[in-house]
């Protein structure tokens, strides 16, 4: 017999509000919005639309938004290139796959693990830990990128998959949004758990990870764009390691004379972040939008 409290329980309650715009104002409010979502789809509609054109439409002038010819020609160009490589095309996808997959799994594993007692426990230095937490967003990579680099040196990983894939499971932003997120369950839930005699452990797992399953995509989705976007200059030293958006990179840097293979990367590059969000983007409105929950 399934026992109730391994059900997830998610229910949100918004205020109701009396708006007060008139239509005008609406119709107004609406062609904004719509004005600025063309504004922020036009990259995205021109990327696509370069990735198509023939050489003779990348340098036209001026430029022209939309394809005439469309031709997969800088596909097969940028295959080409890929192919002449003396490190294998399938081993920059197989690199990324490994620095991608398991820092986005471990970092949002590690980070609802410490967000649970950080929401659900009370120990002595929990607000000084999480304040440190908050801190740490405060800086930006390139703030830190030389201690990261120098404990790397330490640890003895430098040129491994780990000295790209340990620093992601220790970013503070999944942390905090994990942490967050955890404390809006009712206690009630993880009260039941204890009761019938499951583990910390098994609470954990049966309860708040379901429940907190939008979040945790979310999280997933920020980490996956951020590996995704990494290069591994920093750490990555032989060829055999680096990943694909390194050898994408080196493309794009060969000037007017790769243009159809770069726009193909362009394409690429922005295409598969695109697609990982799509899947979860549901999710991520959820998070965004709950406003609290109630026993």
């Amino acid at each position: 017999m399934a026992r109730d409290y391994m059900k997830p329980r998610r229910r949100f309650f918004h205020k109701e509000k009396q708006l007060n715009r008139s239509k005008a104002g609406n119709t107004t409010l609406f062609v904004l919005m719509a004005i600025c979502g063309v504004f922020m789809v036009m990259p995205l509609v021109l990327i696509f639309n370069n990735a198509l054109k023939p050489l003779d439409e990348l340098f036209i002038y001026p430029p022209r938004i939309f394809v005439r010819n469309p031709s997969i020609t800088n596909f097969s160009d940028l295959f080409v290139l890929m192919s002449g490589s003396w490190v294998p095309f399938s081993r920059y996808i197989f690199n990324t796959l490994i620095i991608t997959g398991v820092g986005t799994v471990g970092h949002v594993i590690f980070a609802s693990l410490a967000a649970y007692p950080l929401a659900k426990n009370d120990f002595p230095g929990k607000k000084f830990l999480f304040g440190m937490v908050v801190l740490s967003l405060m800086f930006s990579y390139n703030v830190t990128a030389i201690p990261n680099y120098m404990i790397i040196s330490w640890l003895g990983i430098n040129n491994t998959y780990l000295a790209v894939i340990l620093p992601a499971f220790s970013y503070g932003l999944g942390l905090y949004l994990m942490k967050q997120f955890i404390e809006q369950l009712p206690d009630s839930l993880m009260e039941s758990a204890r009761l019938d005699g499951a583990s910390e452990y098994k609470t954990f797992w049966s309860i708040i990870m379901p429940n907190v399953k939008p979040a945790w995509l979310t999280l997933a989705i920020f980490q996956f764009q951020t590996l995704w976007g990494n290069t591994g200059t920093s750490f990555l030293r032989s060829e055999q390691l680096k990943p694909l958006q390194y050898a994408l990179q080196q493309i794009v840097a060969g000037g007017a004379a790769r243009a159809g293979a770069s726009a193909a990367v362009q394409f690429i590059i922005a295409a598969i972040p695109i697609t990982f969000f799509i899947v979860c983007q549901s999710n991520v409105i959820e998070t965004m939008t709950t406003s609290g929950m109630k026993e």
